[in-house]
């Protein structure tokens, strides 16, 4: 199926949408977990991914679990990304059909997510003290920038 974005309640439209964007330029599939904190139809969205958003590969499931039951990940599939992890996003080798999980723009992923995987988180490094975490977008473009390294 390929490699593919995962975003768990996202709450702001602006960044879905470019995040559907960033999707589109790399031939990626994005994944939102519900509840999201908007409407899929709100004009913020599509906004951001401009006129981009008809060819997103957009799959929406109820919730995390329905995700698992569908998807049926293996572990070695999932990368989860906080600000905590402790791996950095550079050390693993990303398969092919990876899942770039993140979680939304207040609270990172659910400590329910989290504690099922506590050897797949990883983290952007950051060279400053005074930023604790980027921009979802922007670090869900990192994040599959470097999960495709070598590969496009």
């Amino acid at each position: 199926m390929g490699l593919a974005v995962v975003l768990v309640e996202p709450l702001i439209p602006g960044n879905t949408g470019a995040v559907g964007r960033t999707c589109v330029a790399l031939d990626l599939e994005l994944i939102l977990i519900h509840p999201l904190g908007f409407e899929i139809s709100d004009k913020r969205v599509k906004r951001s991914g401009l006129d981009y958003w008809p060819h997103v590969r957009l799959a929406e499931f109820a919730d995390w679990e329905a995700f698992l039951a569908a998807r049926a990940p293996r572990a070695e599939q999932l990368f989860l990304f906080e600000e905590y992890g402790p791996r950095s996003f550079y050390e693993p080798e990303y398969p092919d059909d990876a899942f770039l999980v993140f979680g939304n723009e207040t609270k990172g992923l659910p400590r329910s997510i989290t504690a099922q995987y506590p050897d797949r988180l990883f983290r952007l490094p950051m060279r400053s003290e005074v930023i604790r975490s980027l921009n979802l977008a922007n670090t869900v473009s990192a994040a599959a920038y470097q999960a495709l390294r070598g590969k496009i």
